[in-house]
């Protein structure tokens, strides 16, 4: 980045998991962590939206130790800069804000270095920072993204063009990951680790054909953590039963909870949150779309 330009980072926030594919299964929504990055004397990153008003303002912030640590692994330095920050994610509530910032960092690193990463380059990086491919996949690639991070390699299929209606019912309680993850069990026994697979591989198989009432059921099918989150989520089984009596395909934890995501055909969404909302007072209900881009970086300059 030149003296004179200012870039523009934008990066959609992502829901995971959607109910059987755990840890493996992205999908990108339309909310936006969004960076202007102008040269500066000193790092420094200004809060100016509601979503990021706390966050730490300087090299302590979570893009900054991405970027740096990438910039790191090649050899590189990075210039200070200023950083105003925008975003209409929500914290710890399950819908990617903290993998939108490794994919921001990550995308920050290699503008400011000329690293002239891969998109495949950028996915195993920001995997390698999570542990795990579904959010940070789906902030990189947009659409739907079926993931496989292993110790030697991160594979990450994009499937682009999923058309759905979205409804986030959205708790205004906070659940840290940590905690969600800490109510899972250590190991779970042959027989559920062939059935939670096999429960993944036809929900794949009936989004990627459309067959949205067998995607509903396999969401349904979930044993690998939907079942041990409920009693962290009350949410959950509620708007279960509710989304499918107004017309949803499926519902599923949004990432670790607590906001839970209603699946519609496209069409259904405005109808379905209408019917919601009433019942989930104490909750924001809003609808969403699935982003069919994912990060994208530009560069401006700067008026005189």
């Amino acid at each position: 980045m030149k003296e004179d330009e200012m870039l523009k980072i934008v990066v959609p926030a992502s829901t995971a998991n959607l109910g059987p594919g755990f840890d493996s299964l992205g999908l990108a929504v339309s909310r936006y962590l969004v960076l202007e990055v102008r040269r500066a004397e000193q790092w420094v990153f200004t809060p100016c939206s509601p979503e990021v008003r706390t966050i730490p303002n300087g090299t302590d912030n979570l893009i900054f130790q991405v970027a740096d640590r990438v910039a790191k692994t090649y050899g590189r330095t990075l210039p200070p800069c200023a950083v105003d920050v925008y975003s209409d994610i929500p914290f710890t509530r399950g819908l990617g804000s903290s993998a939108a910032a490794v994919v921001a960092g990550i995308e920050l690193a290699n503008e400011l270095a000329g690293l002239s990463l891969t998109i495949e380059e950028k996915a195993r990086l920001a995997s390698c920072y999570e542990g795990h491919p579904d959010n940070v996949g789906a902030s990189l690639y947009g659409g739907l993204v079926i993931g496989c991070h292993r110790q030697e390699e991160t594979t990450i299929i994009h499937v682009p063009n999923i058309e759905l209606d979205l409804v986030a019912v959205i708790p205004s309680y906070e659940l840290e990951t940590k905690k969600a993850r800490g109510v899972l069990p250590d190991s779970f026994s042959r027989e559920i680790a062939v059935e939670a697979s096999a429960v993944s591989n036809v929900l794949v198989a009936a989004l990627l054909t459309k067959n949205w009432r067998l995607a509903g059921k396999m969401m349904d099918g979930d044993v690998l953590h939907q079942p041990y989150r409920k009693s962290l989520i009350p949410e959950l089984t509620n708007v279960q039963a509710l989304a499918k009596e107004y017309g949803a395909f499926g519902v599923a934890l949004s990432g670790a909870g607590p906001t839970v995501l209603c699946f519609a055909e496209q069409g259904k969404g405005e109808w379905l949150k209408e019917k919601l909302t009433p019942h989930f007072p104490h909750c924001a209900v809003e609808c969403l779309a699935v982003e069919q881009s994912g990060s994208r970086v530009y560069k401006m300059a700067l008026e005189a």
